[in-house]
C-alpha cells in the first residue's frame, strides 16, 4: 500500500514531491522548515526547530502515526555551532523516544531566515 500526503504547497507540484508518503506501515516525511502563514516563524534554532516538529506532529497524527512511532529523525542546521539549541528542542520531544539521529550541517536554505529542516521517518509495529 502506497499513499502521499500533501501540505497543499505549490513547491510539491512543482518540484513533484509529497510532504509524506506512507508505504505498508512506514511514514517517510520530506525535510520540513519552519515555514507558516506569515513565512518564517521564529528567528533561532530552538524556537524553529520547537516550531517544525509541532507541524510535524500533526503530520504524524493526519497519517495515523505518532511521535512514538518515530524511528529516524534528521535535523540540517545552517550553523552546527547551534546543534545543542536544535538539540535540547529535539530532547523535548524525542528524549523518552530516542530515535535514531542525524545532525547535518547544510548551506543556508532557499530562504536564508530558514535555519533549521528535519525529516523523520515513522513506523509502526506490525499487528
Amino acid at each position: 500500500m502506497r499513499k502521499t500526503f500533501g501540505s497543499g504547497s505549490s513547491w510539491e507540484q512543482t518540484l513533484g514531491y509529497s510532504r509524506a508518503v506512507q508505504v505498508d506501515n512506514t511514514l517517510y516525511i520530506s525535510a520540513t522548515a519552519a515555514t507558516g502563514d506569515d513565512g518564517i516563524v521564529g528567528d533561532g534554532f530552538y524556537t524553529q526547530t520547537r516550531f517544525i516538529l509541532e507541524k510535524l506532529g500533526a503530520v504524524l497524527a493526519e497519517a495515523g502515526f505518532a511521535y512514538e512511532d518515530v524511528v529516524q529523525s534528521k535535523l540540517y542546521l545552517t550553523d552546527i555551532s547551534k546543534w545543542e539549541d536544535a538539540g535540547r528542542a529535539h530532547g523535548e520531544v524525542f528524549g523518552e523516544i530516542r530515535p535514531t539521529l542525524s545532525l547535518v550541517h547544510v548551506l543556508p536554505f532557499l530562504d536564508p531566515k530558514m535555519l533549521v529542516e528535519i525529516e523523520l521517518v515513522a513506523q509502526k509495529s506490525a499487528s
